[in-house]
């Protein structure tokens, strides 16, 4: 099974849980920004990585715009170069409104972390040779007010019934690419890799999250994620 298949399976599974208030909005960027998602995968999921770099869900104004993990508009154009048309979720939330490619935001931590990718590899082939990057819940939640509401955050009835559905696609993602790590960019996807892959002997790791809510990550993020990973045993 391809990284798209399962995507597409992981896409459908997720889209029958329902999810109750505080979570207001739902955005599935499988379905509405399909393709330059499958075009991310078709291009650069091919290989078999030595590391599979492990987000958490997508930010408002990256995966939720362009479809790619981290997919920050820029990077993905101008680093990835990928660039296709978006469509519109079910229902939009209208302090998160998704314009795809025209969202004229930025999204940092994905900024961060394709422009370590870029500055440390030069090219996207030099870097997917050794590493792909995937989001373990494809889902971006908003509460009435707009506020991001995290995975961790759901009920535990919801949380089960996601986490079942992203754990199959994790586990698949993982046979499909054989990588020798799953390193978790911040401590809950690092989490739920260990969960996913627990009875395996998979290498498994956490790399700091780009994010600029962390303190930690507004002081020199690409040298501790060089750094982190180095301590994992994965030179750059």
């Amino acid at each position: 099974m391809g990284l798209v298949d399962i995507a597409r399976r992981l896409r459908d599974d997720v889209d029958r849980i329902e999810f109750a208030p505080p979570v207001a909005v739902v955005y599935n960027p499988l379905d509405y920004a399909w393709k330059p998602h499958r075009a991310y995968l078709e291009r650069y999921g091919q290989g078999h990585p030595q590391v599979l770099l492990l987000g958490m869900n997508p930010g408002p104004f990256g995966m939720a715009q362009t479809g790619v993990p981290f997919g920050d508009v820029a990077m993905v154009r101008g680093w990835l170069g990928i660039d296709a048309p978006v469509g519109r979720p079910a229902r939009m939330h209208p302090k998160r409104p998704v314009a795809g490619f025209h969202c004229g935001r930025g999204e940092v931590s994905g900024q961060r972390l394709w422009g370590w990718a870029r500055a440390t590899f030069g090219t996207p082939r030099r870097f997917f040779a050794r590493f792909f990057i995937a989001n373990y819940c494809p889902l971006a939640f908003m509460e009435e007010s707009g506020r991001n509401r995290t995975p961790d955050k759901l009920p535990r009835a919801e949380r089960a019934a996601l986490f079942a559905a992203c754990d199959t696609a994790l586990r698949r993602t993982v046979a499909q690419l054989r990588p020798d790590y799953v390193v978790g960019v911040g401590r809950f996807a690092a989490d739920r890799a260990a969960a996913a892959m627990e009875g395996t002997q998979i290498r498994l790791g956490v790399a700091p999250h780009p994010s600029p809510a962390s303190p930690a990550a507004n002081r020199g993020w690409a040298a501790q994620m060089t750094r982190a990973l180095g301590d994992l045993g994965i030179s750059v």
